[in-house]
């Protein structure tokens, strides 16, 4: 019982106070997180400035010491592979090789040349003589967006080459050494039986890694370049040019009071962190009391309780959230009702008054939410020890005071990083406001007239796609990335979960 006893003393006392000494404590100690993050900075600087200092030197002397086989691969990649027998190995690297300056001569040497200024031919019209007669032809000329995309694979090419050459200098190189001490040198059977053997971990990431480079690295990479270019719907290709214009994008969005895209973006970000606040926690909050509820000693026909919630998570959101969109319309199901019952005499404008819109679509996502936490939470509040309980009932507590200083702190403990990951998925939630209000109601105070309902990503969308303003979409993606990116480190540097992952073991 002193056991139970000193348990329930720790969570009761101790929790809360850690908490919150380490939340005072985190903050009192920024500047010297941030002091110490240039400090890491300046060393991984250095470290990159060496390693390439390094890579030279390795380079060289490699070269040097290396035999004429390891100096002819400086060349002919792979021949130091196929001068010991490894054919597979070296047809793979020469084939590399011939494919980079293939396509370097036919289409990566333009690419290249042409992204300094990503094209200088506009469209025009040329006069052709087609049947004796002179006819206005359309010319299409250079394309400033297969340039800048083309231009970026190319790059990557490069760094892929690069790589891969001194890959085929070293293992040349390491030949050389088992060849110089007698040792076997693995054949192209050894190779492939390694590729479901030994190396087989690398065989199955290899795909992985490289459609995480083609679809999510270099998207990124061309996305944060478009937003250093005048990219926008009068210098859209393939009919007009884009160019670079430096930091002028980013100039726009920090000139707070003199900028309506500046006031825009302040506006639409400080409604995206009320909404990820709401949406978070009524979910998280009511989905726990629903378990709770439901997980009570005495309520019958609990399945059908769960089997009822669960069912509002197996209709697609694009029905409902639609469907619910309609009926808080101004002709809606909602209004005609109110109407009927004489509770209203005209109808409630859910979606045209900003802050009615703004606590509809909270409310309308705890219907959405409650059933993915309820299911979540049911399960960890199987796993509280029965024994916290019942000695908290022996020293008098409540049951309030029970779900405060037992229940509550447990499931933060527990939760805590998928709080985080819910939060920062709220604030690229898109469904929600998208099918609910489009992100109006709109306002001519707005940049570009933007709804005050939408969040960051959702003005992103409407900025390509409506406005066909790329390069400030590009802006407002990056910035979305630097707003999630610092709240999730902060948060999770404060979750104790992540540095006392024994406490409630």
């Amino acid at each position: 019982m002193a056991s139970a006893m000193s348990q329930y003393e720790l969570l009761r006392y101790g929790k809360a106070k850690r908490f919150g000494y380490k939340f005072v404590q985190f903050f009192k100690s920024l500047p010297r997180r941030l002091l110490n993050l240039l400090i890491k900075l300046g060393i991984i600087i250095k470290n990159l400035v060496f390693g390439i200092g390094r890579f030279c030197k390795d380079v060289v002397m490699t070269f040097v010491r290396g035999t004429w086989k390891t100096r002819l691969t400086y060349v002919v990649m792979g021949f130091g592979n196929l001068a010991h027998k490894q054919f597979l190995r070296g047809l793979l690297f020469l084939a590399f090789e011939a494919a980079f300056i293939f396509y370097m001569i036919f289409a990566g040497g333009y690419w290249l040349s042409q992204l300094p200024t990503l094209g200088t031919v506009k469209v025009h019209t040329e006069t052709q003589i087609v049947a004796g007669k002179e006819v206005p032809t359309t010319v299409y000329g250079d394309n400033s967006f297969k340039i800048l995309l083309y231009g970026v694979l190319t790059i990557f090419f490069i760094v892929a080459l690069v790589f891969t050459w001194w890959l085929s200098v070293k293992q040349s190189r390491t030949l050389d050494q088992i060849d110089e001490d007698k040792k076997k040198i693995a054949t192209d059977k050894d190779d492939l039986r390694g590729l479901v053997d030994a190396n087989f971990h690398r065989t199955m990431l290899a795909l992985p890694l490289v459609g995480m480079v083609v679809f999510t690295v270099i998207p990124i990479i061309f996305m944060i370049l478009v937003a250093f270019t005048n990219f926008d719907l009068n210098h859209n290709p393939p009919a007009g040019l884009f160019t670079w214009v430096g930091w002028d994008n980013f100039g726009q969005l920090f000139t707070w009071g003199g900028s309506k895209f500046s006031a825009t973006f302040g506006e639409i970000l400080v409604w995206t962190l009320i909404w990820a606040f709401f949406a978070t926690f009524t979910n998280y909050f009511l989905g726990m009391l629903v378990a709770l509820l439901i997980n009570k000693k005495g309520i019958k026909f609990k399945k059908g309780w769960r089997t009822i919630l669960v069912l509002t998570v197996t209709i697609p959101q694009f029905i409902s959230l639609l469907y619910i969109s309609k009926m808080f319309g101004e002709q809606g199901i909602i209004n005609k009702t109110l109407s009927d019952w004489g509770w209203i005499s005209s109808p409630i404008y859910f979606w045209k008054d900003p802050t009615l819109a703004k606590i509809t679509v909270i409310i309308i996502n705890i219907w959405i939410g409650i059933p993915y936490l309820m299911l979540m939470v049911t399960g960890i509040l199987m796993n509280i020890p029965a024994d916290l309980y019942e000695s908290a009932k022996i020293d008098g507590a409540s049951p309030l005071q029970q779900y405060m200083k037992i229940t509550l702190p447990y499931m933060l403990f527990v939760t805590g990083p998928y709080l985080l990951t819910s939060f920062t998925g709220n604030m690229n939630n898109f469904n929600v406001i998208y099918l609910l209000t489009g992100g109006g109601p709109t306002n001519v105070r707005l940049y570009n007239s933007a709804g005050q309902t939408n969040l960051l990503i959702t003005w992103l969308y409407a900025t390509t796609v409506s406005d066909n303003q790329y390069n400030l979409a590009a802006v407002i993606g990056i910035m979305v990335f630097i707003v999630v990116a610092l709240i999730s480190m902060i948060v999770y540097n404060l979750l104790p979960s992540n540095r006392n992952e024994e406490d409630l073991a």
